[in-house]
Order: structure tokens, then sequence, then C-alpha cells
């Protein structure tokens, strides 16, 4: 499992290789909190329950993406880690529990914020194993 930046001169643009969708999703969370805070400094002393859902897994990415930055900026809340399942019933959900803190920003160093995923060149490609890139406009 990981996950790199690609060049971008005004975007982020990120690409991940998992073994599975729910590794894929976790990574993209991973990816978007750490582009926005240092995950390593937020302390697990509360907790949020959250929602994505989707017609399909772009869909169901695209609200994912939404949803993170929510919590971090519009909530207020950094995020160490989440737990969460991904259901397929027609379509996808995922219920999810984050685990952090009230959002510091000299404490977690706040980096940039999250304007909006996009559509733009997003790729879900399942064979073995999961290949997944989405921009993030900044």
């Amino acid at each position: 499992m990981s996950y790199k930046f690609l060049d971008h001169a005004t975007d982020a643009i990120i690409e991940i290789n998992a073994k599975d969708i729910k590794e894929a999703f976790a990574v993209a969370a991973e990816a978007e909190i750490n582009l926005t805070l240092d995950q390593d400094k937020v302390e697990e002393k509360d907790q949020k329950e959250f929602s994505a859902q989707g017609k399909d897994l772009y869909y169901l990415l695209f609200s994912w993406l939404e949803e993170i930055p929510f919590i971090l900026i519009t909530e207020g809340f950094a995020i160490k880690r989440i737990d969460f399942d991904i259901e397929k019933n027609g379509d996808y959900k995922i219920n999810a529990k984050a685990y952090g803190e009230p959002l510091d920003f000299k404490k977690h160093n706040f980096k940039v914020e999250i304007k909006a995923p996009t559509f733009h060149d997003m790729i879900i490609k399942e064979n073995h194993q999961v290949y997944m890139r989405f921009l993030l406009d900044l």
C-alpha cells in the first residue's frame, strides 16, 4: 500500500497502489489528511462518525474525498485514523468513524486547504490489486 503526489502546478494529484478497494480508500484518506496537516502530531482524544455514498466507485471516492476535508476544516477536527466499512446494496456506502482531536493549526502544522476533489483524470482500476489516481483542487 502506497501513495505518491504527482507534479502539478496548482493542484494535488495523488496516485495509489493498494491490495484492494478498502485499502485504496484508506490510503486516499491518509494522503488527504497528510496533505492538510501532520497526522503523526494528532492524538486520539475524541471521535466523529460520518458517511459517504455513491452510485459507483467513482462517486463513492468523490464523496469520500469531500467528507474528509469537511471534517478537518469545517468541523475543525484533526484526524489521526479512520475505521470504516464499505457496503454495496445497489449503491455504495461507507460508514466511518474518525479518531482525533480539535484542530490546532500550530500543533498539527496546518499546510493547505483542500477546496474540493474533482472527477478530472480520476482513475480506479481493479486487477490483482487496485490502482487509483485523483486530483484535489487546492
